[in-house]
């Protein structure tokens, strides 16, 4: 009977370890597999639900599970008290988070600078008006500041000097999301503010009212924008010409088109890159142990990497995106490259914005 007893225990016992080593990496299941869930931008949906990115992380005994939010509300209203890591696509959001939740550790496995999606006959009407012109490498470049000056006077398509392409009756104006809503949108709220304030960062108060006038009508002209960069990319690949000439993406997007090779990315459509631009900086904060192992592989792991730059995004390996986004002709460095503005200011900023509408 004791015997009997003793086995029974002992059985008790290992069934109790099992439990415990289990419950301890999540809400893992018998076949070692133990789950993390993060909260992501939403352009990173894409690479997280790809199966081939879960077989990745199940070789490593994880299976990532992912909630979207835009990055604003990951830093601000959403609760993170479920996650075991944030994954915002700007920095300015990460470096918040970090602070308020006292993270001393990092990762920034990805990232993409801004750009702006267009055609041939575009390009070449505002290079011949002195909007665009070559940058550091082989490739084109949207002056920002000449850009500004059409916009602040209210200029038409149909009053471009020699413009027999595109003789619209519309402003010039790159099309973007919501500011209210859209990391892309606070990107380039990121890049017009720096022109506008001189070629500085915007860090002040009276700095960040001496531009709000200038950058606010850049929003406001346009009339209705819609929340995530995907709206008026897919306009973009769609619509074509007439309805967006110019639109306002992640470089990412146009190669991950360009490496799918599926022919959304047409011969007359050009890639141009701001100047100056901004990098979104993919950086996830970990909350748990369990994330910081997502965000160690992320960093690290050569096939989630290469997996990272077909959905082109710029890897923490250069060469890797490099040989992957070989077809999008990109350039491997963009030199004319400025940081955003703090969280705070960049806030302030956005909320200003958003009162005009």
């Amino acid at each position: 009977m004791k015997r009997r007893v003793s086995i029974g225990l002992a059985v008790v016992l290992v069934l109790a370890v099992v439990g415990v080593i289990i419950w301890g990496r999540g809400d893992g299941t018998a076949s070692g597999v133990a789950t993390v869930r993060g909260v992501i931008g939403s352009e990173k949906q894409a690479f997280f639900t790809d199966q081939r990115v879960a077989d990745a992380f199940a070789r490593h005994g994880l299976k990532v599970e992912v909630d979207t939010a835009g990055s604003r509300q990951i830093a601000t209203t959403v609760d993170l008290g479920k996650y075991a890591f944030a994954f915002p696509s700007s920095s300015p959001a990460a470096q918040k988070i970090q602070r308020d939740r006292k993270v001393t550790t990092v990762y920034t496995p990805f990232q993409s600078p801004m750009a702006v999606a267009s055609f041939e006959p575009i390009v070449a009407l505002l290079r011949a008006n002195g909007v665009v012109h070559q940058g550091a490498g082989d490739y084109d470049v949207l002056d920002i500041a000449k850009y500004l000056d059409l916009a602040k006077a209210g200029t038409r398509w149909d009053q471009l000097p020699g413009n027999t392409a595109y003789p619209a009756r519309k402003n010039v104006l790159v099309t973007t999301t919501d500011p209210r809503e859209s990391n892309s949108a606070a990107m380039y709220l990121s890049i017009v503010s720096f022109v506008a304030n001189g070629n500085a960062v915007v860090s002040t108060p009276g700095q960040e009212a001496a531009v709000l006038p200038s950058v606010a009508k850049l929003f406001l002209d346009q009339g209705y924008t819609q929340n995530s960069t995907e709206g008026p990319f897919e306009d973009y690949l769609s619509a074509g010409m007439g309805k967006t000439p110019l639109a306002l993406i992640y470089e990412s997007q146009f190669v991950d088109r360009v490496v799918r090779g599926d022919g959304s990315i047409r011969p007359d459509m050009r890639l141009l890159y701001t100047a100056p631009t901004v990098y979104s900086k993919h950086t996830m904060v970990p909350l748990t142990a369990g994330g910081d192992e997502v965000g160690r592989l992320l960093a690290t792991d050569p096939e989630l990497g290469k997996l990272a730059a077909t959905f082109g995004f710029r890897t923490t390996d250069p060469k890797l995106f490099a040989e992957v986004a070989a077809p999008a002709h990109v350039p491997a460095d963009l030199v004319d490259a400025v940081e955003p503005p703090s969280f705070e200011t960049l806030e302030r900023l956005l909320d200003a914005v958003g009162k005009q509408y």
